[in-house]
């Protein structure tokens, strides 16, 4: 009999599913981490950045800060602190902003942005330990900013509410828009990402930017494929997203996603180690452990790769496990199989190979296969229903 304990090292906590990857910045540092553990990655950078050394808004804004010097200036990445001095440097304009930096009071989101503050000669005066932005403008409406004058680096998402307040509060904002997206030369990964999804060959997809999110929702509604992406996002497929504000477009179309506490890549592909497994339908079937991933199957933890086909018909005998699932059931189930019944039994055929273990599909003569569902957990499900 299967133990449930069972894990085998052979094989990452993400073997056996895919996960696609709309970034475009960092997306190969996050389709490593994703890889190293296993999982099929799809990567479709749903954006490209404007560099910044072409970025005309950006020399405007360094102008404008050289001009007239802010009271408060507010770094948000570190990214994009550093990618600013460097283009003001190629823009000769580089000491000058770092003096005009120098008598003004910076705040910083977080450590990795005071690391970079510090690293071009300045000092912050204050960092929330939460790198939340809205400790930020707590501190700063507290404080009161009416008639100040105040640098806020943009990064590139939506910053929501936080320069509206200000302005509210009496100050005046100047946006300095370190990066800017625009579309993807190449549309057609993120034609073949939205396709996957719909398909649900897709297991997850990740978001690190707002952006991003905003871009992929958009294209889906273009192609008149938006609501059965919505569909594929609310159930079968899961977003993942690295922060909250990375989620507001998709929550503002009624998808929940999941984030990890700390708003990195590190903690996102955590996340998904945790998520992605439990989501995984696992069976006692025949005396061994069935756990049924995305494009494979662990049987007594055993990584068995699945044709697309063996995965259809599996996951159409999963869902009424110990069941008898007619074969015209089955070729409803195989994606663009005609009418032909014999597709079901060649399919077939090819599963019970991919799953190394023939018996635990039971052919039911002229009626059609059901998966072997040990008797006591048989007895459940029977219950169950």
């Amino acid at each position: 009999m299967y133990d449930e304990r069972e894990q085998s090292p052979e094989h990452g906590p993400l073997a056996g599913f895919t996960v696609g990857v709309t970034a475009a910045r960092r997306a190969d540092e996050l389709g490593a981490l994703l890889e190293r553990r296993g999982a099929a990655v799809l990567h479709a950078p749903a954006l490209r950045i404007v560099p910044l050394s072409d970025d005309s808004e950006l020399l405007a804004a360094t102008k404008e800060i050289i001009g007239r010097a802010p009271d408060i200036a507010v770094a948000t990445t570190a990214i994009g602190f550093r990618g600013w001095v460097e283009a003001a440097d190629g823009w000769g304009l580089g000491e000058d902003l770092l003096e005009r930096l120098r008598v003004v009071r910076i705040l910083a989101r977080g450590p990795k942005v005071k690391g970079a503050i510090r690293a071009a000669g300045l000092t912050e005066e204050w960092s929330p330990a939460s790198e939340s932005m809205a400790e930020v403008l707590d501190r700063l409406l507290e404080e009161g900013v009416d008639g100040l004058r105040i640098a806020v680096q943009l990064h590139g998402e939506p910053l929501p509410g936080f320069v509206e307040s200000l302005r509210a509060a009496g100050a005046e904002v100047v946006g300095v828009p370190v990066y800017r997206w625009l579309p993807p030369e190449d549309i057609g990964p993120v034609d073949r990402l939205i396709d996957a999804a719909v398909a649900r060959t897709l297991d997850a997809v990740t978001f690190t930017s707002a952006p991003a999110a905003a871009s992929l929702l958009s294209r889906a509604e273009e192609r008149g494929l938006l609501d059965d992406l919505l569909a594929a996002l609310g159930h079968d497929v899961l977003p993942a997203c690295v922060g909250p504000v990375t989620a507001l477009p998709l929550q503002a179309r009624g998808v929940d996603t999941v984030q990890p506490e700390r708003f990195r890549l590190g903690p996102l592909v955590q996340l998904l180690c945790r998520e992605l497994p439990a989501r995984a339908r696992t069976l006692p079937v025949a005396g061994h452990r069935v756990e049924i991933r995305g494009h494979a199957v662990l049987v007594d933890g055993e990584l068995r790769p699945v044709p697309p086909a063996g995965m259809s018909l599996l996951r159409a005998l999963s869902r009424r496990p110990g069941w008898v699932v007619s074969r015209a059931e089955l070729l409803r189930a195989l994606p663009g199989a005609g009418r032909d019944e014999h597709a079901v039994e060649t399919a077939m055929a090819r599963l019970r190979t991919a799953l190394g273990a023939p018996k635990l599909i039971q052919t039911v003569v002229k009626r059609g296969y059901r998966l072997a569902l040990d008797p006591a957990a048989d007895t459940k499900y029977d219950a169950a229903v």
